[in-house]
């Protein structure tokens, strides 16, 4: 996989993924809730499938979330899975409320 950035479109609610010259290659969408980014979609372009865009986009916007200080609800199964798979991102998932209050 050549040189990817990944950037926090805050306008737009999503990560991107975009090669050097800008193309964009995938996006994990998202909403904010309180204290956490609820992540409800990640999409990589067809082109760059099997490249290792995803895993590449799901660690970037993980990390930025991480410097965020806030926590993370993986909605969406690809980064839910991505998470399961990577311990170290497993602390930012945002602990489910006590329903007994």
């Amino acid at each position: 996989m050549d040189e990817l950035i990944v950037t926090d479109d805050a306008a737009g609610r999503q990560f991107e993924a975009r090669d050097a010259d800008g193309t964009l290659l995938g996006f994990a969408v998202y909403v904010l809730d309180a204290d956490a980014v609820v992540f409800t979609h990640t999409e990589v372009v067809e082109a760059a499938g099997g490249r290792g865009v995803g895993s590449a986009l799901a660690g970037g916007a993980l990390d930025q979330v991480r410097a965020s200080g806030r926590h993370v609800v993986p909605l969406c199964p690809f980064i839910r899975a991505y998470v399961a798979r990577h311990p170290e991102y497993q602390d930012l998932v945002r602990p489910a409320e006590d329903p007994a209050g």
